[in-house]
């Protein structure tokens, strides 16, 4: 098998692409080794450095400290990755991990279903993801992962992507803010 890897926006975030299945419960980040049982996400958040993890539908997104250089680490992850698809697995995660379905009224709606349709998208090509989390005073709150998460150009795709985007479309948004 050959891991590929992909630069992100995000200096500290590296996308390996396994040429595999990763998540069939949609996009998840973890931060700590201890909220979850799988042993890839256990191995890749124990290597030094590592600070958290993103899984999308066919990429893994590794966040490091930026005290590590990626030639410390890339090449550990790449063989943890190896090793757990060589046992046979077909996927890193298969457990409804899915956050309960909002009572969102008809604007949050719309908001949501562009986040999903037209920007999710883009940002999962950047390692990432972006969640709906309120909509209040004509504010949108998200909350950005995976790559996107402390990436320095974060802001400007937050404000010149997202927020342009959304009031485009919808004249009630006024700002988007990311939250954490």
């Amino acid at each position: 098998m050959f891991v590929q890897t992909e630069v992100t926006p995000n200096p500290n975030s590296l996308k390996f692409l396994p040429g595999k299945k990763v998540s069939n419960s949609g996009p998840y980040e973890i931060t700590n080794k201890d909220d979850v049982q799988n042993e890839l996400v256990r191995n890749i958040l124990s290597v030094n450095g590592v600070e958290g993890i993103f899984l999308g539908q066919d990429f893994i997104s590794v966040n490091k400290n930026e005290n590590i250089n990626w030639d410390e680490i890339k090449h550990i992850v790449i063989s943890l990755i190896n090793d757990f698809y060589a046992d046979g697995k077909d996927f890193v995660i298969d457990e409804n991990i899915k956050e309960d379905d909002l009572d969102l009224s008809e604007i949050e709606t719309r908001i949501v279903k562009i986040l999903e349709e037209k920007i999710r998208p883009a940002v999962a090509r950047d390692g990432g993801d972006i969640k709906f989390k309120e909509f209040k005073d004509g504010v949108v709150k998200v909350q950005l992962q995976g790559s996107c998460s402390g990436c320095p150009s974060s802001t400007m795709t937050l404000k010149q992507g997202v927020q342009n985007l959304l009031c485009h479309y919808l004249p009630e948004v006024k700002e988007v803010v990311a939250i954490q």
